[in-house]
């Protein structure tokens, strides 16, 4: 009887597992990392008020897809219009192609620094694109059930390794405690704000509810069980903030870019021994493979939820549900394994530009979409209503995600 007791709860923190994994990349470790560097340990409290506000919007998108069995962007389309796919589709052709090769190209890191091949360049490159393959075909010619296990050990390899670094470099936990107390840095709040807005992913939040579609949750016992996996996932990827914020503190960081990767294991290799290096390498592979995976494999969903879109089929209507089968899944999976790949060399900076402010209008866009959708009655009915306290969650989260949205365009137009 042991066997299926594992499995139930497996089961149940799966698509939160799936989550963390895909949340957690390179970004997010190098931009922590980095803040745990230039702020010390007083932005702590960042990653908490981070990963409540991203459990507060996962709990939302959870909460419309089982009250309507329909996904977050056919509500988008048919109650707040079909303008909202269009903007939805821009942002997801420069998230697919910007996100992609960085994943490669942190992937391309990671490798190389195990087994360098050649130059650094060369190395980097061979290794992204065989990662990129390999996603590809995991994705493309495994099942779900494989695709859950190995986002699992990586997430426990990433889990493991980073977090028994940030406790073998003997902080003081005294001023570990202290930076729970909200407060600003002396830098300001710039670091304040990119740790709770890139903590746990933006656009794959959505991928959440094709998971738990995938593992056949309905009704309010689904929303109870969302809660209890989101949870779990969600406090995985605070731990992970929490170490990776420590590790930055002890150390004196300069550089930019995925192989500031390579930086870090080298000066863990002064602290900790030689063994430091090749333990927190393991780590970031665990981090940015397992994003990559998780982009390889949800992405293409949102593609092609889109493309049924185009049907123009109503509310109520049966869709095709296994989009996993759809040729518009299949065909985006092969995009964003191979044409991310050209941004290896080529210079980005206008569409990062346009990514920059198209990005930061999405995370504020879906905590207010998802006020209003899941607070109207009529479409989600008396008993799925969103409760005050997740609603007072997105409300603050909306404030600050449109006051760090008109920053950052700010910055990115005028800076």
């Amino acid at each position: 009887m042991a066997e299926p007791s594992r499995l139930s709860v497996f089961r149940i923190i799966g698509p939160g597992i799936l989550l963390a994994a895909t949340g957690v990349g390179a970004g997010d470790l190098l931009t922590s990392t980095i803040a745990g560097s230039e702020a010390g340990l007083s932005v702590l409290w960042a990653v908490a008020a981070g990963v409540v506000l991203k459990w507060a919007l996962c709990e939302g998108i959870a909460r419309w897809h089982l009250a309507t069995e329909s996904t977050v962007l056919e509500g988008w389309a048919w109650r707040l219009g079909r303008w909202i796919r269009w903007v939805f589709l821009g942002y997801l052709l420069l998230f697919t192609m910007i996100v992609g090769g960085a994943l490669i190209s942190a992937c391309g890191v990671a490798g190389s620094g195990f087994l360098p091949l050649g130059s650094p360049d060369v190395s980097k490159t061979i290794w992204g694109v065989l990662h990129s393959i390999a996603g590809y075909l995991l994705v493309r010619y495994g099942s779900f059930r494989l695709f859950e296990k190995l986002m699992a050990v990586c997430i426990g390899v990433m889990f493991v390794t980073v977090l028994g670094t940030a406790v073998l470099m003997q902080p003081g936990w005294s001023a570990v405690a202290q930076g729970f107390v909200p407060s600003i840095p002396p830098q300001g709040t710039s670091w304040l704000i990119a740790v709770i807005g890139g903590v746990g992913g933006t656009v794959t939040l959505l991928s959440y509810g094709y998971w738990i579609r995938e593992e056949g949750r309905s009704g309010q016992e689904g929303v109870r069980i969302c809660r209890i996996d989101l949870a779990a996932a969600y406090a995985v990827t605070a731990l992970f903030g929490f170490s990776v914020i420590i590790i930055g503190s002890q150390l004196k960081i300069e550089g930019q870019g995925a192989v500031l990767a390579l930086q870090l294991a080298d000066q863990l290799a002064l602290t900790l021994g030689d063994w430091g290096r090749p333990v927190f390498l393991a780590g970031f592979w665990g981090a940015v493979f397992s994003s990559l995976l998780g982009v390889w494999q949800s992405i293409p969903y949102m593609f092609a939820d889109f493309m049924e879109l185009r049907r123009g089929l109503q509310p109520g209507v049966r869709r095709n549900t296994d989009l996993r089968a759809s040729s518009a899944y299949r065909n985006y999976l092969l995009a964003i394994a191979t044409l991310p790949i050209l941004f290896l060399w080529t210079p980005v900076r206008t569409i990062q530009l346009v990514y920059g402010v198209v990005a930061a209008m999405f995370l504020p866009l879906l905590a207010l979409t998802l006020l209003i959708m899941n607070n109207r009655k009529r479409w989600v009915g008396s008993d799925f209503q969103s409760p005050w306290p997740v609603n007072a969650i997105l409300g603050s989260g909306l404030v600050l995600f449109a006051y760090v949205a008109a920053l950052e365009i700010y910055d990115l137009l005028f800076g």
